[in-house]
């Protein structure tokens, strides 16, 4: 079991880090009172099949000595638990322009105590930590995906666009559009099996409906257009930081045309390095 001490500024984005971690598989917890960290391991231990990874948010709000945070850190240590520390620092003056925009206050602003020097007191207060950290990221010039990508680099070995989870929906208009959708095409111009007595009662994940679907080459031009779209929005998707994407692919009832596109369309996108899934709504329908 591995424990991940996340820390750093207010506002240098552990949030969004937070975010990441848990795609790449961390069980997180945030604002846990440093005191409470060694009781905390030990629940884990008791389900070390459940918590593998597991990241800790701690900073200022926690309040304390961060001289305790090793202690606590010593203790896990000996119980045979590894730990490292990710530290996220962001210049002072990028600092006051986050909270400003998000109109937030610091956590140690009070009466009498302006933002630059609540600021300035945390950046004492965590220099210890900061000190020992494993990983210092400074998220000054970084923008969300551009720190995503970061992180996904740090703590794996995977490329970020293999995090991007694709679902490959197939669906029937007469039923509505699936409102999760984020790409939506229509297949209703491809051959119809359900004109075919013989095949009316099967769906696209068969064999016998596929073909007559690709039976005149037009669904095979399809394919070569949806893919070569997909293979195009993909890496872009994820460098912009999206970590799942729902294609929706329709036809009239959803259990021919539209399901043998999105098997075929799951197919090519994990033939390709992607991680897609197929997902067929209405095929089951009368």
């Amino acid at each position: 079991m591995h424990f991940l001490i996340v820390s750093g500024m207010s506002g240098a984005g552990k949030s969004r880090t937070v975010a990441t971690l848990e795609d790449l598989g961390f069980y997180c917890v945030d604002n846990l009172p440093i005191a409470l960290i060694p009781q905390f391991a030990e629940v884990c231990f008791a389900a070390a099949e459940r918590y593998e990874r597991v990241a800790l948010v701690t900073d200022v709000r926690a309040g304390g000595d961060f001289e305790q945070l090793f202690g606590s850190l010593d203790s896990i240590r000996d119980m045979g638990c590894d730990y490292s520390i990710l530290f996220l620092d962001t210049d002072t003056e990028t600092l006051i322009h986050r909270f400003k925009e998000t109109r937030r206050k610091h956590p140690l602003m009070k009466k009498g105590v302006g933002m630059r020097e609540a600021i300035e007191e945390e950046r004492k207060m965590l220099e210890n930590v900061r000190s020992r950290a494993d990983y210092v990221v400074d998220t000054t010039h970084l923008s969300v995906a551009a720190l995503r990508e970061h992180l996904i680099q740090i703590f794996t070995e995977s490329d970020p666009g293999s995090l991007l989870q694709v679902t490959v929906q197939s669906f029937g208009f007469k039923y509505g559009i699936p409102t999760e959708a984020d790409l939506v095409f229509d297949v209703r111009f491809l051959p119809n099996p359900y004109y075919e007595i013989s095949l009316r009662e099967h769906n696209g994940t068969e064999k016998c409906i596929r073909d007559y679907v690709f039976q005149d080459g037009v669904a095979d031009e399809l394919m070569g257009h949806l893919s070569g779209l997909i293979d195009f929005l993909l890496p872009r998707y994820a460098k912009e930081g999206k970590s799942s994407l729902v294609i929706c692919v329709g036809c009239t009832g959803g259990k021919h045309r539209s399901v043998a596109i999105a098997e075929a369309l799951t197919e090519h996108i994990n033939t390709h390095g992607g991680n897609a899934s197929a997902v067929h709504r209405d095929y089951q329908r009368g």
